[in-house]
């Protein structure tokens, strides 16, 4: 029985140091493995077993970006004014044996490095280049960090600038300075619009006076056109009138030749045709030289005259 429990009891306690020697490293992730106190190896993503109370695993470390804020570093610029910065690091660990021994406490080493590479820079640079400087500036100091953390396995990425705080005063001005600016460019954008304004209206007018004046000369060229074509209208009624007049006569004429009318109805039509002219409104009458023929015609208008009557 008892060599049965013992058993039992060796089995158990295998189980379970095989349990806690078994390592599953997850993805993006490294372990360091020391065996008797000195760096063994780094194990990478995947299932490993670790060699009981020999080996051991000394630092997990993740290969992800990873994000540091530090606080705010008071930095001297060369003209002499005191401001705050705090930066934020982007880094990354490239050499996790490196990470492991290469450095005590890595992030405070990464925080020092970053304020005494900050103090540098800014040292030689005035004030208002360094408020208008951020991109400069962490160009500067990435370039620095990444060198010097390199022997540590780890890579800087970028370092960014989060707050620049000048002395109160300083800021004071500042805003002074913003809001003279401000009212600066809201005069302008207002003279603008008033000089816009009067350019359009000035525009307006001119495009009025441009549309009203060219009504006027259609106008008047439509007036023209009418008494224009008024004009030769009555033109061509007179002219129409005067042919028809024409044209009646020439009938009357056609009609008295086919007639062959005698030496009487001519003289009468001759008397007749002198006196409308007579009853005209002339000023002047041109009477005939043959006045004696007038007498005769007169005899003969008599004779016609009762012939016509005794007919009767």
């Amino acid at each position: 029985m008892w060599p049965l429990i013992m058993f039992l009891i060796v089995v158990v306690l295998a189980a379970v140091v095989l349990a806690r020697n078994v390592v599953i490293v997850p993805q993006a992730a490294e372990y360091v493995v020391e065996r008797l106190g000195s760096y063994s190896a780094t194990w990478e993503n995947g299932l490993h077993v670790k060699i009981p109370f020999i080996e051991r695993v000394a630092k997990r470390v993740s290969l992800k970006e990873q994000v540091v804020d530090f606080k705010p570093q008071a930095v001297i610029t060369r003209d002499n004014v005191t401001m705050q910065i705090d930066t934020v690091v982007f880094f990354q660990i490239t050499d996790p044996k490196l990470y492991t021994y290469g450095v005590e406490r890595p992030i405070s080493a990464i925080e020092n490095l970053t304020a005494t590479t900050l103090r540098n820079i800014i040292g030689e640079m005035e004030l208002d280049h360094t408020l208008t400087s951020r991109d400069v500036i962490n160009t500067k100091i990435t370039a620095t960090l990444d060198v010097a953390t390199d022997k540590w396995g780890i890579k800087v990425n970028r370092v960014e600038l989060k707050n620049i705080i000048p002395p109160s005063e300083i800021q004071d001005a500042m805003e002074r300075q913003m809001k003279a600016e401000r009212e600066k460019r809201e005069s302008i954008l207002r003279a603008e619009g008033e000089k816009q304004s009067k350019i359009l209206v000035a525009e307006g007018n001119k495009e009025s006076e441009i549309l009203r004046a060219e009504a006027e000369k259609e106008a008047a060229i439509l007036r023209a056109d009418a008494v224009r074509e008024q004009k030769i209208r009555e033109a061509q009624g007179e002219a129409e009138a005067i042919r028809m007049v024409q044209m009646a006569l020439a009938e009357s004429i056609k009609v008295m030749n086919e007639a062959s009318p005698t030496e009487q109805v001519l003289t009468l039509k001759s008397l007749e045709a002198f006196a409308k002219a007579a009853d005209g409104k002339a000023t002047k009458l041109i009477i005939p030289s043959n006045l004696q023929s007038l007498a005769g015609l007169a005899a003969t208008f008599k004779e016609v005259v009762s012939d016509d009557k005794a007919g009767k």
